[in-house]
C-alpha cells in the first residue's frame, strides 16, 4: 500500500468514513481562501471532524506519517493562510459549530471553531448581550478563523479586534495533546499569555477546538451621519479632529471616490459621485443625534461640502450597507483583485490614501480605497486581470508599494487580515533579524516537526 493510502486508512480508523475526503474534485474545492491567487497544492485528503478527540486523532496521525496539516475555516480569508499545500491534510473544521454555553452572569461565551460569526452574535443577542467583533464577511466567517487571524471589523474604533474578547483557548497540539489556555474569569495574569500567542498565529501553532470569549452588554442602536469631502486630506483631517475631541464613534468609516463609485455601479445606492471622500460615522451612545451633531459640526469645519445625518436606524443601515458592499463591488470592476490592510497611525491616514492614489497612476491601475478610518486601518484593493501579464505584474508591484508605504508611515504590514503566504516576506521585514528569530523559536517549541500550516507566517 502507498504511503497515501496509508494516511487515509490510518485517518479512517480514527473518523467517520463521511468524515474522511478523498475525491480529488472535492478536495480540490478545499485548494484556496478568497485570495486564491495565491499558490494551492493538491490536499491528499480532507477532514470533517465533529470532536476534540477526532481532532487528536488527526493530529496524532500526521505527526507520525510526517504529513502537513492545514486548517481551515469558512475560507474567507484574504491571505492564502488557509491555502492548501501539496499532500497535505486538509483540516476543515466547519462541522464543530455548537454554542457551548452564553453566560450572562459571568459575560462569556464557550464555542466551538466552526461557530459563524453572525450565529453567535445573534445568539446572544437573545440574552441582552452582545459579541462586538464583526468582520464584513461575518456571515461567513467563523470563530476559529477570526483566532486564526485576529480579525478585525468595522466596529473595532469603539470596540477593539478579536484578540480583546478571547479570554481562553483549548488547542489541540502537533503531536495530538490538548493543551487549555487562558481563563473563564474577568481577572486573570497567571503565566505567560498564551492565549494571546494562539490569536492570530494562523494555525500554525496548534488547533484552536474550543474559546471561551468575553461579552458585552448589548449597546442601544447606532445611528450614522454621511459627510462629503472635496479631499482625501480634508475627509482624514475630520478623523483626526474627531478622535483628538475625546468622541467615540462605533464605526467611522472611509470610502474614497473609485469605492463609491463601484458601490453605485453594482447596488444603485445614490451615493455623491461628485465627492473625494465620504466618511460614515455612527454613535451607539444614549444620545446617538447630540453626538452626530457635534460630529458634523466638526466635518463641517474640516472642509465637508454636505453633512447627512440618519433619522432612522433604517437610514443608518443603508449608509452601513453602502461599506459593507464595497469589496463585492471592487470585485466586480476586474476579474481579481488583491486586498490590502496596511494599518498606519491616524495623524498619517492621509499620506497613506494620498500615497496610494500616486501608486494607482503610476501602475495606471483601478485601486479602490476603503478604510476603518477610526483606527488607521484601510483596505487598498488592486483590481487587475490575472490573464493579462504585465497588468499582473504591476499589480504585484503597487502592492508591495503600499506595504513599503504603510512601514515608511510608521504603520504594519497587516491590521486584520493576516499573513498568510500574502505577505510572508514583508513580515522578515517589518519585524527585523531578532523579532524573526524569537518568532521561529516559538513555531519550534509548540510544531517542531513543522507540519502546522507550514510555509505561512514565517
Amino acid at each position: 500500500m502507498s504511503m497515501g493510502g496509508d494516511l487515509i486508512k490510518l485517518l479512517c480508523d480514527g473518523l467517520p468514513a463521511e468524515a474522511v475526503l478523498t475525491d480529488p474534485d472535492i478536495t480540490r474545492s478545499y485548494a484556496n481562501d478568497m485570495a486564491s491567487f495565491c499558490t494551492a497544492g493538491q490536499p491528499a485528503a480532507v477532514v470533517l471532524p465533529r470532536t476534540v478527540e477526532q481532532v487528536q486523532h488527526v493530529m496524532r496521525t500526521a505527526t507520525a506519517q510526517r504529513v502537513p496539516v492545514v486548517p481551515q475555516g469558512a475560507r474567507t480569508g484574504l491571505s492564502g493562510a488557509a491555502n492548501a499545500i501539496e499532500g497535505c491534510v486538509v483540516l476543515s473544521l466547519t462541522a464543530m459549530d455548537r454554542i457551548i454555553e452564553i453566560n450572562p452572569v459571568d459575560r462569556i461565551a464557550v464555542v466551538e471553531p466552526g461557530v459563524v460569526n453572525a450565529a453567535l452574535s445573534r445568539a446572544v443577542a437573545e440574552k441582552g448581550l452582545a459579541y462586538p467583533p464583526d468582520p464584513s464577511s461575518w456571515e461567513e466567517c467563523t470563530i476559529g478563523g477570526n483566532i486564526g487571524t485576529a480579525s478585525g471589523g468595522l466596529c473595532c474604533v469603539k470596540y477593539g479586534v478579536t484578540a480583546d474578547y478571547v479570554l481562553g483557548l483549548d488547542v489541540v497540539l502537533a503531536d495530538g495533546r490538548l493543551l487549555r489556555t487562558g481563563r473563564s474569569t474577568a481577572k486573570g495574569v497567571a503565566g505567560y499569555d498564551l492565549t494571546r500567542l494562539f490569536v492570530g498565529s494562523e494555525g500554525s501553532l496548534g488547533i484552536v477546538v474550543r474559546a471561551v470569549l468575553a461579552l458585552k452588554p448589548a449597546p442601544p442602536r447606532q445611528l450614522a451621519l454621511a459627510a462629503e469631502f472635496p479631499s482625501t486630506a480634508a475627509a482624514c483631517a475630520a478623523v483626526c479632529e474627531i478622535m483628538a475631541r475625546g468622541h467615540t464613534p462605533s464605526l467611522l468609516e472611509l470610502m474614497d471616490r473609485t469605492s463609491v463609485r463601484a458601490v453605485n455601479a453594482l447596488a444603485r445606492m445614490d451615493l455623491p459621485e461628485t465627492t473625494e471622500a465620504l466618511l460614515l460615522a455612527a454613535f451607539d451612545t444614549p444620545d446617538p443625534s447630540a453626538d452626530l451633531a457635534a460630529v458634523g459640526a466638526l466635518c463641517t469645519a474640516a472642509g465637508a461640502t454636505e453633512v447627512v445625518p440618519a433619522d432612522t436606524e433604517a437610514e443608518s443601515e443603508l449608509l452601513l450597507k453602502a461599506r459593507r458592499l464595497t469589496l463585492t463591488a471592487l470585485e466586480a470592476l476586474k476579474s481579481a483583485t488583491m486586498i490590502d490592510d496596511v494599518c498606519v497611525p491616524r495623524s498619517r491616514l492621509g499620506d497613506l490614501i494620498d500615497g496610494v492614489a500616486a501608486i494607482a497612476e503610476k501602475h495606471r491601475l483601478t485601486i479602490g480605497v476603503c478604510a476603518h478610518a477610526g483606527d488607521g486601518n484601510t483596505h487598498p484593493t488592486v483590481c487587475f486581470d490575472p490573464a493579462d501579464p504585465d497588468e499582473a505584474r504591476r499589480a504585484r508591484e503597487s502592492f508591495d508599494e503600499i506595504m513599503a508605504l504603510g512601514l515608511e508611515l510608521g504603520g504594519t504590514i497587516t491590521g486584520e487580515h493576516g499573513v498568510g503566504l500574502l505577505k510572508r516576506d514583508w513580515l522578515a521585514r517589518e519585524l527585523g533579524p531578532v523579532g524573526v528569530e524569537m518568532q521561529r523559536g516559538i513555531k519550534a517549541v509548540f510544531d517542531p516537526l513543522g507540519i502546522l500550516n507550514p510555509g505561512k507566517v514565517l
